[in-house]
């Protein structure tokens, strides 16, 4: 049988004996994963734009990982909580303490990010005596919670601080008993929302509302944390100064792709919750902790962190550039985030009647084309992170001195990360076109050492980069698209080569 035809028949599997209840774009099966890349049934290379939504900060299969992961499974896999410690999770908590915001003490592991924010609400209501939680909207704050919800600060959507503040009060008044609210609980910057950050005098305003009210503050930092916004903690870096949250929530990028997530927060605040209260069949793995003590030696030593900060100011600056010149035709309306996490959001009159084909364009798509996944989210809004430290590919180059239309549309096929390599000037010179392109921060020049990248474009809707060019360049009756999305996604491939 061919992989195609394993393929489809792995599809039609899923479809029929899947629950329907997860969101799934594609049907594509993967086969194998490595640093930026994974692998299909279908024989197909792709660039990960997702992080496995941002998971695998240190790529896929991190050799260091895989190696301590391993070297775990010599010794033990599982060792159930309530039964006794394991090695690996004492020298797990052993390295994080020192990460910590100073003020936190104590930790509690668990398996997935859900089951991190029920636990510190959990603690948060034994702690405080009440049981109300207030979220913000676009948030993502697990899948079993009843919470109130209050407008977050989206001053690109016409929402203020001093206004979300408003709101939040204005809830207290009209709906809730003070008497009722455990804890408040926020994202430093929105994941599924946007990745549109908290502006830090609101991150403040929040806390010190939380606690006029004898509330806690959690700080839900599963997708911000271990480097994605330029700071291994995002509530604990420059930006947002020593907000010292009650509870945080960590998780994805704790273990690069095991399973394996954790609350920090003050003993007294832990030590509220009676023997039994919390648990879980496989709360602190053992080879999830292996993975997750190396993660953090990777992340530390190989840089991590000072490169997504670097790095994410030089993409939004690239991206900035395109958006305030001519070729972007008012195409994109905001260009926001931490570190690398970014978001790029396109304007609303570029929307109507394309939008939702540029959303869904892969659906049914399996193995339709070669190139890169890519993942908008949220709207119009498309969410780049890309934690990861520098890593040499072998060099690519192309003469492109002599090449021709024909030349360059094979090679858009071909070899979408190549092709977006080439300057996007000399694109629109063989097409006879006359564009007026931003200077990037980067050298354009077309023999590049290409390295992985680690761009995640993250969220529920994956779409192939052909298939979002193709798309995109419907937005508008001229070529001015196009040549936006190419300098969109050159500055993005830019931002990979290792001469920077």
């Amino acid at each position: 049988m061919s992989t195609s035809a394993v393929s489809a028949a792995s599809a039609t599997c899923s479809k029929s004996n899947i629950a329907r209840g997860i969101g799934r774009l594609t049907d594509l099966v993967f086969t194998s994963g490595k640093g930026s890349y994974v692998q299909t049934t279908c024989g197909q290379s792709l660039l990960d734009f997702t992080t496995g939504i941002g998971v695998v900060n240190t790529g896929h299969c991190h050799p260091r990982v895989i190696a301590a992961a391993k070297a775990q499974c010599d010794n033990i896999i599982h060792s159930q909580v309530n039964i006794g410690y394991h090695v690996k999770k004492l020298e797990l908590t052993e390295t994080l303490m020192p990460l910590l915001p100073k003020n936190l003490d104590t930790i509690f592991y668990g398996t997935t990010g859900a089951e991190a924010v029920e636990n510190s609400i959990k603690m948060a209501r034994a702690y405080t005596r009440k049981h109300g939680v207030v979220v913000f909207r676009g948030g993502y704050h697990g899948r079993t919670f009843g919470i109130h919800v209050t407008p977050f600060p989206f001053t690109y959507h016409g929402i203020t601080p001093e206004m979300a503040m408003n709101e939040l009060v204005q809830l207290y008044k009209d709906t809730l008993h003070e008497e009722d609210v455990a804890a408040i609980i926020i994202e430093p910057v929105l994941g599924e929302g946007g990745y549109c950050p908290a502006p830090p005098e609101f991150l403040k305003q929040v806390r010190d509302f939380a606690h006029s009210k004898d509330a806690l503050m959690i700080c839900d930092e599963v997708q911000t944390g271990f480097g994605r916004t330029g700071s291994l903690f995002a509530c604990d870096s420059d930006y947002y100064g020593d907000i010292q949250p009650d509870l945080l929530c960590m998780a994805k990028g704790i273990a690069s792709g095991f399973p394996l997530s954790a609350v920090a927060t003050r003993r007294e605040i832990a030590d509220a919750c009676d023997p039994g209260m919390l648990g879980g069949t496989y709360a602190g793995n053992a080879l999830s902790c292996a993975a997750a003590v190396e993660t953090q030696k990777v992340i530390q030593e190989e840089g991590m962190v000072e490169n997504s900060r670097v790095m994410g100011e030089r993409l939004r600056d690239n991206l900035r550039n395109i958006q305030s010149s001519a070729v972007s035709k008012g195409l994109i309306g905001d260009v926001r985030g931490l570190g690398l996490m970014t978001g790029l959001e396109f304007a609303k009159e570029a929307e109507p009647e394309h939008h939702n084909r540029l959303l869904v364009g892969c659906n049914g798509r399996d193995g339709a084309v070669n190139g890169s996944a890519v993942t908008p989210t949220c709207s119009r809004t498309i969410t780049i992170s890309r934690p990861t430290f520098p890593e040499d590919r072998p060099k690519k180059s192309i003469d492109t001195a002599n090449l021709n239309a024909e030349d360059i549309e094979s090679l858009k096929k071909s070899d979408p990360f190549l092709y977006f390599s080439i300057p996007a000037v000399h694109k629109a010179a063989v097409h006879n076109r006359e564009i007026d392109l931003p200077a990037l921060h980067a050298d354009s020049h077309s023999s590049r050492v290409e390295r992985r990248s680690r761009i995640s474009f993250e969220c529920h809707t994956d779409l192939l980069m052909e298939e979002f060019m193709e798309e995109l360049s419907g937005l508008s009756n001229s070529n001015a698209s196009d040549d936006a999305l190419d300098a969109i996604m050159g500055s993005l491939t830019l931002m990979t080569d290792k001469e920077q």
